[in-house]
């Protein structure tokens, strides 16, 4: 599998380099994967929360911003 591409643009020559990023960018590229991935199955978990409690409560996500306060 090819490692995504780095573009260093050097705005005084105008000369653009693209290249694979190495292994250091690699690293810390995959280490953002995984905490984006986890945050997006924490915030759908937390979107399925609320939709399984408003459902045992009867109520729409409209009616529970009113009897909350929320506009």
């Amino acid at each position: 599998m090819s490692r995504p591409i780095v573009r260093i643009h050097n705005t005084e020559t105008n000369e653009i380099i693209d290249r694979e990023m190495n292994d250091t960018e690699f690293a810390e590229y995959n280490k953002m994967l995984e905490i984006l991935t986890q945050e997006e199955v924490d915030r759908n978990a937390k979107i399925a929360q609320r939709a399984a409690l408003l459902e045992r409560l009867g109520i729409t996500e409209e009616e529970a911003r009113i009897l909350l306060g929320g506009n």
